[in-house]
This record gives C-alpha cells, structure tokens and sequence, in this order.
C-alpha cells in the first residue's frame, strides 16, 4: 500500500452553486421589503387637475405637503406647524428663487390649505406651485 501514484484523487471539478442560490434569494428578499419604502413623496392623495405640468425635483425646490389628517412635511420630513415659517425661511437661506411646491390632500377643505399656503408666504416663498395629479386616459 503506497501513497504514490496508484491512488486516484478525486477532485469535484464542479461549482457548487447552492450558496449562490441562497445568497441570491436573501437579496430578492431584502429588495422586495425595501422597494415600498423608497417611494419618494409623502402618501398624499392629491387632487386631479385637466391641465397640469412637470413639477421639477431639483434640490432648488422645497416641497411641502399636508395630509388629510393634518400633518405637515417639508421635504418629506414631518415637522409641527409651529416649526413650519422658521424651518421654511432657513430651507430659502441663501437661495436666490424661493420656488415652493405644495402638495395639498384633496379631501382637505379650502381654509386649510390656504391657512399652509398664508404660512409658506411668511417663510419668503416667492412662488407656490399646487401639485396635482394629471388626468390620464
């Protein structure tokens, strides 16, 4: 019995793919849990309009939404209303068009929406645009 070259080697020339296959399904399921949250935008049901534009999300813009529960965001962070006209006057620090977009829940009533778009004037918002949904179809 030597240890020479009567022996056969047997070497598994073949690749395993079964930790490929696992590490696969974990990324599928991670992406499939993280997809849903990176919708961008606060959840407001916004009001349809026939003729509505583009909005631009440029990093010039500041966005302000408001659901139907009330709540307030400025770039998609939830502040307090009272916070609103100073957190708002620092996002316009150093810009030289204070542009605004304000996306307003359609079942809000009238008075609130302006009462947030009076509020957004006293930050130094030059324009307000109303974001709607456009028609399709």
């Amino acid at each position: 019995m030597g240890t020479g070259a009567g022996r056969e080697d047997n070497l598994n020339s073949q690749i395993n793919v079964t930790p490929l296959a696992d590490v696969m399904l974990v990324l599928l399921i991670i992406f499939m849990v993280i997809t849903p949250l990176l919708q961008k935008g606060v959840d407001v049901k916004l009001p349809v309009a026939e003729y509505s534009s583009e909005h631009p999300d440029t990093e010039d813009v500041v966005n302000v939404a408001i659901r139907l529960d009330l709540t307030i965001f400025l770039n998609m962070q939830p502040i307090p209303e009272a916070e609103l006209v100073t957190r708002l006057s620092e996002a316009f620090a150093g810009k030289t068009e204070r542009i605004l977009f304000l996306k307003a829940d359609e079942g809000l009533e009238y008075r609130d929406v302006m009462r947030l778009m009076e509020l957004c004037r006293d930050a130094g918002a030059d324009e307000i645009g109303l974001i709607t949904e456009r028609i399709t179809g």
